[in-house]
């Protein structure tokens, strides 16, 4: 039997990954924070039939990211699909002298992905086989203000590159990058949602589908929709200096208030 490690796992597009893995067979490990969530999770799991592990753990802290890399390591009960979803919206400002929210992001969003990953990698490496999907997302190519962007271009690069170190180890690495979808995440982050068009929004279970599909093919970029592949294919050979003025525009529109505060799924 299969089995996926899933961080960020009870809600959001980390819950549908959970849900679509386990209605494949997997059983599922699950990482989040909240104890009583994961409870709630897994309950919900093992009404599929699925074996069903919960590890409540705050990624922003080092020693419970060893936790997980621990169990990512365990021989005994490999893992074969990892999905690095934990994250959170952020309003601070890369100029803000209070680092707090940029911290935290760079813990959970970068560091922990990179842990995860390269824990994942040398375990799946030396069987041969074995899917990691990092989420990421498609503000990754473009340049907001609150420091997303940038570490979302972080783990797409990351992604790629590891996905080169493991070419031809039977391992695979796949950077999804979304848009809006329809989750809890903006609302949880306190970013507006009137502004964006209706035709831009996602559906989280055809989100994770194709996700899914395109990991199993082994692709290592997974944009959804035939609309976002043109929307970020224009942005990839639009000036640099149009990007950025794009990027001020989304970012106005998105703020509902600034301030360095972060809000997690």
């Amino acid at each position: 039997m299969a089995i996926a490690l899933i961080t960020g796992g009870t809600s959001g597009i980390g819950a549908t990954f959970a849900r679509q893995l386990a209605a494949a067979g997997s059983d599922i490990v699950l990482v989040a924070r909240d104890r009583e969530r994961l409870e709630q999770m897994a309950h919900e799991l093992r009404g599929m039939g699925r074996e069903v592990e919960i590890m409540p753990a705050d990624l922003a802290k080092r020693a419970d990211v060893a936790k997980v890399v621990k169990r990512l390591e365990d021989p005994k009960k490999p893992v074969d699909v990892l999905v690095n979803n934990a994250g959170f919206g952020m309003h601070s400002r890369l100029s803000d002298a209070d680092s707090t929210g940029h911290d935290r992001a760079f813990e959970v969003m970068v560091r922990s992905v990179r842990e995860l990953g390269a824990a994942s990698a040398r375990a799946m490496r030396a069987r041969g086989r074995g899917r990691i999907i990092n989420v990421s997302s498609t503000a990754g190519f473009v340049a907001m203000s609150s420091g997303y962007s940038s570490i979302k271009a972080w783990v797409t690069s990351f992604s790629e590159s590891l996905s080169n170190e493991l070419h031809g180890t039977g391992v695979t690495v796949t950077a999804l990058c979304p848009g809006w979808v329809h989750t809890e995440f903006h609302d949880r982050a306190g970013i507006s949602k009137g502004g964006i068009p209706s035709w831009l929004w996602l559906d989280a279970d055809k989100l994770v589908r194709a996700a899914l599909r395109d990991a199993e093919r082994g692709k290592v970029i997974s944009i959804p929709t035939v609309r976002y592949k043109v929307l970020m294919g224009i942005v990839r050979h639009l000036p640099r200096s149009t990007v950025r003025a794009i990027s001020r525009a989304i970012s106005s529109s998105r703020t509902v208030s600034s301030g360095s505060s972060t809000v997690t799924k």
